[in-house]
């Protein structure tokens, strides 16, 4: 049943379950308070720092984006339509869509349940936003993808 695309399928698990499983230990763990709660890991470089996001990426358009949601279920609903009825990815390919789709799910999971997304990472040393676990596995899908974009044998010109 799985057998086509099963790196895809253990991706998309995987990291859903982590995503899922690191938001619920910081929820459960820290309140959620103005200034956020922090415990450094790495002082000043690396902290844990739980925060909402009522907006896109990096906290963009924080008042709100609520298609949002519906995005991230589009894109969920069209891989996971791909890697079922589509053609056999390479080992790239099926990483990469699998940890988007994994990305796409985690954070669309928290805008319908919670209408905002649980984010916790803090890299405070490059004064980077602070970001999940699901942000995290759609930026090495993406770059799974264009490893794979460049592993790609080009076509001979006819």
């Amino acid at each position: 049943m799985f057998a086509k695309n099963r790196l895809f399928w253990i991706c998309a698990l995987i990291g859903s379950v982590l995503d899922r499983f690191s938001k619920f230990l910081i929820t459960y763990s820290f309140q959620l308070t103005t200034p956020p709660q922090t415990l450094p890991i790495i002082p000043g470089i690396f902290h844990l720092t739980y925060v909402v996001n009522t907006g896109a990426a990096f906290s963009l358009f924080n008042q709100g984006v609520s298609w949002l949601r519906w995005f991230s279920l589009a894109v969920s609903a069209v891989l996971l339509l791909v890697a079922w009825f589509g053609p056999r990815w390479n080992r790239w390919e099926q990483a990469g869509y699998g940890f988007i789709l994994s990305g796409a799910l985690g954070n669309g999971i928290d805008r319908f349940v919670l209408n905002q997304v649980v984010d916790f990472l803090d890299f405070r040393l490059i004064q980077f936003p602070i970001f999940n676990l699901a942000d995290v596995f759609i930026n090495v899908g993406i770059g799974c993808l264009l490893v794979a974009a460049f592993l790609t044998a080009p076509k001979e010109p006819r």
